[in-house]
């Protein structure tokens, strides 16, 4: 059963992780640019601007995700493929963060 409670841990981590990325871009760019972000946004390399979409994306699905984990922990659901589920989709967060801003389709 704690291995929901260790998926919604790992899937919250891996919403920041793209914007990691963005970050350096940012301080690469100048501290100067920092006061109007969505102005800068224009003037990132567009797998920055990947980058934020993954970000963006990765937040949506987590709150989606996280509501039905917490509770299966709470109720103390105990099913394998609930568990499995769970590891599923952290995984999948992972590598659709990673394609998605290296720009490669898997499907279309």
């Amino acid at each position: 059963m704690i291995i929901f409670l260790y998926s919604i841990a790992a899937a919250a981590v891996l919403i920041y992780v793209p914007f990691l990325l963005v970050g350096d871009v940012r301080v690469r760019i100048g501290y100067e640019m920092f006061s109007t972000p969505r102005a800068l946004f224009d003037q990132l390399p567009p797998y920055t601007q990947r980058a934020t979409w993954a970000h963006q994306n990765t937040f949506e699905a987590f709150m989606i995700f996280a509501t039905p984990a917490l509770m299966a922990y709470v109720i103390g659901v105990n099913y394998f493929t609930a568990q499995v589920a769970a590891i599923a989709f952290v995984v999948a967060c992972l590598l659709y963060s990673i394609f998605y801003i290296l720009n490669i389709p898997l499907l279309h």
